[in-house]
């Protein structure tokens, strides 16, 4: 059952809904912005002030659609309490994806460089997969299709079990540790983005206490 404050006529509920959008959008653009200057050889000076300006927006946000949530229980009572704790859990796991976004920029601010990269098709690929969900997944909070939110999460899945299959191969690698251990927190950021992406979609239609768990509640989102 979709949560009732993803419904139209909700009044206030309505524009948390289209905050909760925005939160998403805004971490797309910090997730493009630090891919830019990891992949594409971006000055990283010419982008770190917006990054960061950006996830202080993003968290500004998590806090100011916390307060309005606490609002409406306090006007309407308990009946929603299980869609509000819900939809507190999503705004955390957005939050978390600006979080992953503004570590990639860490990244590139030590140094890294991968724009010469040998598989820097792969990787830039990779990236570009990952920004479309984050806009997918935004389509999807409005769209409310059961269908199409089961299937972004089989391809979440199936893209987090890739990265982690690339982190593995990183550990076994006879690579020197400059190349090899940047891509392995680069694979490792991904990784819980992607993961973080399938639970915001499926959060309307998942049992509370499953929420931030992936293989019937076995796999952290987070871990």
């Amino acid at each position: 059952m979709v949560m009732s404050f993803f419904r139209k006529g909700d009044g206030g509920l309505d524009t948390i809904a289209a905050h909760t959008v925005s939160m998403l959008a805004e971490a797309r653009h910090s997730f493009d912005l630090s891919s830019m200057a990891l992949l594409s050889g971006a000055d990283v000076d010419a982008v770190a002030n917006d990054v960061r300006a950006t996830d202080e927006r993003i968290n500004q946000a998590e806090q100011d659609l916390r307060g309005e949530l606490v609002v409406h229980v306090s006007v309407h009572g308990s009946d929603d309490i299980g869609e509000v704790l819900g939809y507190t859990l999503l705004i955390k796991k957005i939050e978390r994806i600006g979080d992953q976004a503004k570590n990639i920029l860490d990244l590139a601010e030590e140094g890294v460089d991968l724009s010469s990269a040998r598989d820097i098709a792969e990787l830039s690929a990779i990236r570009q997969t990952i920004s479309e969900m984050m806009s997918e997944a935004a389509e999807l909070l409005n769209e409310h299709n059961q269908e199409r939110a089961d299937a972004y999460r089989a391809n979440a899945d199936a893209l987090r079990g890739q990265l982690e299959g690339r982190i593995r191969e990183c550990m076994h690698s006879e690579s020197p540790g400059h190349e090899i251990v940047p891509r392995a927190i680069l694979f490792r950021y991904w990784k819980r983005i992607v993961a973080n992406l399938g639970s915001v979609v499926t959060t309307a239609t998942e049992p509370l206490q499953m929420k931030g768990y992936l293989d019937d509640g076995a796999t952290d989102v987070d871990g």
